[in-house]
C-alpha cells in the first residue's frame, strides 16, 4: 500500500522544456526537482511529473477524454484558489470550470487546463470528500 512518503508518477510528452518549465513552476506553481537534456521532473502537488522531451509524441488538439491528469482536491478552498491563480496567471483553460453531476452523489466542480504541449490537465473538487478516490 502507498505511505505518504511515496509519490505517484506520471510522464508526458512535451514539444519543448522551457515551455514546460514556464508553465508547470510558474503557472501552476510546481517545484522543478531535476532536468536533463530531454527530460524534466517536478513536484507536482506532492507527486512526481515528467515531460520528456519528445515533439513526435505530443498531441495536435488537445482533448479532455480519455487521456488527462491532475489533482481531485479534498478542499474547496483549494479548488478556490486554483481557480484565482489560473485567472491571475491566465493559464489556457480547456473548459470550466463547471459543475458536472449536478444534484447526484457525484456532483463535483471542475476545470481542465492545457499545457504548451496540448497536455490536459483536470482539476476538481468533490461536494462529498468520500468521492475523492
Amino acid at each position: 500500500m502507498r505511505s505518504t512518503h511515496d509519490a505517484f508518477h506520471v510522464a508526458v510528452p512535451t514539444h519543448d522544456l522551457d515551455e514546460a518549465v514556464r508553465f508547470y513552476v510558474f503557472g501552476l506553481g510546481a517545484k522543478l526537482a531535476r532536468r536533463y537534456d530531454d527530460r524534466v521532473t517536478f513536484d507536482f502537488f506532492g507527486d512526481q511529473l515528467v515531460c520528456h522531451l519528445d515533439p513526435a509524441a505530443v498531441a495536435v488538439e488537445p482533448v479532455e477524454y480519455p487521456r488527462h491528469f491532475g489533482v481531485t482536491f479534498a478542499r474547496a478552498e483549494d479548488f478556490d484558489r486554483l481557480l484565482q491563480l489560473v485567472e491571475h496567471r491566465k493559464l489556457r483553460v480547456l473548459s470550466g470550470p463547471a459543475t458536472r453531476f449536478e444534484g447526484t452523489a457525484e456532483q463535483h466542480r471542475t476545470v481542465f487546463l492545457v499545457d504548451p504541449s496540448n497536455n490536459v490537465l483536470e482539476f476538481k473538487q468533490y461536494d462529498d470528500p468520500r468521492l475523492q478516490y
